[in-house]
């Protein structure tokens, strides 16, 4: 199939065939040296750098090393693409059918398959023109009656740039149907899917398509998020319009329980509101972990938004997750239509969203949010985990980096360019979206938009103080849940305030967790479980991956690596660590008293004391190092190991799968470890020692004594094993994203939660693991 323009290779003259026919090698070595004089001085050349910096680095010629090596790295740096606006030509349309329509509303869809009924009634809408927009996977006789459909084929024949970076088989060749509806006149692109129904089957009830000084309209005033913390950068819009318990797709994994409504609002003059964001009954955007936990069969989710809450803004300094099939975009908002393509498709839309909000700002736009626009039917499809990895590794860094970053540039195509090439450097999407903002931008300019007029931005200005008079309130309905048909209504609360405890107790907990697992499989569904709950999720491995956050460490010896991560976290409350073959049920753990020391010294399978009758290689190598410490150490933590072990030749062994080191024992732990230095002491015996000398086990916090433990991994995974009554379960085996789901599935079917009849459903007895029901884990 031809899915591009594609120039003809030349035909060879018949002079150069019959000289390619006639060729014989000539064995006349002055001849063939005079032939390839270019090759052998290239790999002189090569030999000789090779030589030089061989040299260089035994002779310890450092300044030298580094200018060669700093030389190499610029030839790998992001190049920034060089913008000529004025030397860019107009791209008229001069093939497709529909060159000299015009129409200043539009839809933009992407369709895989033959069109669905919500698309059916989408060309109904009066005034609007439905571009639906081809794929690989699109069916060749695809039509609809009053949609214009543009294929693969006639994609490439519109001479876009963009054209040369776009996947064949993703709706990220939206990103051709927006070029093309600028082209033909938008002033208005509903960005929008196949399966979204508007609700009333009129956008102007619910979105405002008129802004001011469009026929007539009237400015107006619009609630908004109170500007009054600085340090408040994003928000759950789904809480203001009666959803506590949902969090929309995009939103970083340490704002899922901030479930609180607003103390107060403010409110803005309207008119500026150029990307508009509807909230979608039905399917939401929501991410994997709440879909999977949120079912377990196949019932599709019919979840329900207030229609009556008012729509509200966001002021410049704060964000908001947008997507790609609820979306209005106004004229002055289009160049942040742009879908990336070096990023996950599930991450393209979200990343675009926050991008464009930054740059947003610069022409003095906003985002506001609308209550229920469509309804979104769930066609019971899930999608990988891994389809969401540059959302829960990176969104958080990227807010951050967005609020902080200022442009340097002073026209706007500029700071856009500017924008995306700083991103590449941070490493949140590649310098292949470098390239593609510039072929964006140079195509915007040649279909004939016209830019907005850039304002005076000063994010760094001090926030004023919002007087009693400017506070408006505005208190949101409490929505009951509905999942699974069954609706929640005590059950909701329940769970909602148990997020806020967990979040409020771990909240400032740094959790370090060690993958023996495939990390590619497993490293981003362990962040999302436990990533709700804690500080942060600090991923180990054998193998670094730079793409999912995990860093390198060697498990035998990983205390080696905690006292960076301690540093790193300076004002967290604690560190605990955990090992992927053992799961955590964080829920039972909130007894547990976060200033002493946890470990499993109280399960007799876990914790060993070996004897100098346990004779071994490895045994007595371990037994040597220990003495050797032991001797080493301050009186202090001396005293106290020998307290608990007397004789100098035992040491105790401990599997250390999971401990619990607070805040006020930090520094005393790094200590030790500092003073284990370049001995190979195990890990399994190394830390039942800092234990020891930190304090008496009398001390320990029991939490984990009642952990279910066995010794021996099954082969699979069994169901008696697990209980949700207990804080921690080993061993369970985690190795593939189905592993995960089925994991999750085993918390949600745990027959001992039903004598908890808050996790039970008043209607038809459906129970939920805690944390489940209403809030994933």
């Amino acid at each position: 199939m031809l899915v591009q323009e594609r120039s003809k290779p030349k035909s060879p003259k018949l002079s150069q065939i019959r000289a390619v026919s006639n060729f014989s090698p000539n064995l006349d070595f002055s001849t063939w040296f005079s032939e390839n004089l270019y090759k052998i001085v290239t790999v002189a050349a090569l030999i000789a750098t090779v030589a030089v910096l061989f040299m260089l680095r035994n002779m310890g010629d450092t300044a030298a090393l580094l200018c060669f090596q700093t030389q190499a790295e610029s030839l790998e740096r992001i190049q920034m693409p060089k913008l000529d606006e004025k030397s860019i030509k107009r791209i008229f349309d001069k093939t497709s059918p529909y060159a000299s329509f015009r129409s200043d509303k539009w839809v933009v869809v992407s369709v895989s398959d033959y069109p669905t009924e919500p698309l059916r009634k989408l060309v109904k809408i009066r005034g609007w023109q439905v571009l639906a927009i081809g794929n690989s996977k699109t069916p060749s006789d695809w039509s609809l009656k009053g949609a214009i459909y543009l294929s693969l084929e006639q994609q490439a024949q519109l001479g876009f740039r963009v054209l040369e970076f776009l996947p064949y088989d993703s709706y990220v060749r939206k990103t051709v149907g927006y070029l093309f509806a600028i082209q033909h006149g938008a002033r208005k692109i509903f960005d929008a899917d196949d399966r979204g129904e508007v609700i009333d089957g009129d956008l102007g009830m619910h979105f405002d398509i008129d802004l001011v000084g469009e026929e007539g309209h009237r400015q107006e005033t619009i609630l908004q998020y109170s500007h009054e913390n600085p340090n408040r950068t994003i928000v759950n819009p789904y809480i203001h319009f009666g959803q506590r318990s949902v969090w929309p797709r995009g939103l970083p994994l340490e704002n899922v329980g901030e479930l609180g409504h607003e103390e107060f609002y403010t409110d803005v003059l309207g008119g500026k509101q150029y990307i508009q964001q509807g909230i979608s009954n039905g399917l939401p955007d929501v991410d994997s972990v709440f879909y999977f936990t949120r079912k377990s069969g196949l019932e599709a989710f019919d979840i329900r938004f207030d229609e009556n809450a008012p729509k509200v803004g966001l002021p410049h300094g704060m964000m908001v997750p947008v997507n790609s099939f609820n979306t209005i975009f106004h004229s002055p908002a289009f160049w942040g239509l742009m879908l990336p393509v070096s990023v996950s498709t599930m991450a393209s839309d979200v990343l675009r969203g926050y991008w464009a909000q930054r740059i947003l700002w610069e022409v003095g736009g906003q985002v506001v949010v609308y209550p229920p626009t469509v309804h979104r039917y769930d066609r019971i499809e899930a999608y990988p985990f891994s389809e969401e990895k540059d959302l829960h590794v990176n969104v958080g860094r990227l807010i951050k980096f967005l609020i902080s970053w200022r442009a340097r540039k002073q026209r706007l195509t500029e700071k856009i360019l500017e924008l995306s090439f700083a991103m590449a450097e941070e490493g949140f999407w590649t310098e292949k979206d470098v390239k593609f903002t510039a072929a964006w931008l140079q195509d915007l300019i040649a279909v004939g938009y016209n830019q907005p007029r850039l304002i005076s931005l000063d994010l760094g200005m001090p926030v004023g103080i919002i007087g009693e008079g400017d506070r408006k309130e505005f208190v949101p309905q409490k929505f009951p849940s509905v999942h699974l048909g069954v609706e929640e209504t005590g059950t909701v609360n329940y769970e909602i305030a148990n997020l806020i405890r967990w979040r409020k107790n771990f909240g400032n907990v740094v959790l370090i967790m060690f993958c023996s697992g495939p990390v590619e499989r497993t490293a981003l569904e362990w962040r999302l479980l436990y990533g709700r709950i804690f500080k942060t999720v600090i991923m180990l491995s054998e193998s670094k991956n730079l793409d999912l956050v995990v860093e390198e460490g060697k498990l035998e010896n990983v205390y080696k690596y905690l006292p960076k991560i301690f540093d790193r976290y300076s004002g967290a409350d604690g560190f605990l660590f955990l090992q992927d073959n053992t799961i955590l049920n964080y829920w039972n753990l909130l007894q547990a008293d976060k200033n002493k020391l946890w470990i499993t010294n109280e399960v007799s399978k876990s914790w060993t004391k070996v004897s100098p009758n346990d004779n071994s290689d490895w045994f007595s190598k371990q037994s040597s190092m220990v003495k050797k410490v032991v001797s080493m150490m301050p009186a202090h933590f001396q005293v106290s190991y020998k307290n608990t072990i007397p004789n100098r030749k035992s040491f105790i062994v401990c599997s250390s799968e999971i401990f619990y080191i607070p805040r006020r024992y930090v520094s005393d732990f790094v200590d030790l470890v500092n003073l284990v230095g370049d001995l190979e002491i195990h890990h399994k015996v190394a830390i039942p020692m800092f234990f020891l000398a930190l304090d008496s086990p009398q001390n320990f916090d029991s939490v984990l004594s009642t952990m279910v433990y066995e010794e021996e991994s099954p082969s699979t995974n069994s169901s008696s094993l697990y209980s949700a009554q207990v804080p921690v379960v080993h061993p369970w085996s985690v190795s593939s994203e189905q592993d995960f789901i089925k994991l999750i599935r085993r918390m949600a079917e745990d027959p001992s939660t039903f004598q908890y009849s808050p996790h039970q459903c008043p209607s038809n007895h459906v129970r939920w693991p805690p944390g489940t029901s209403a809030t994933a884990s």
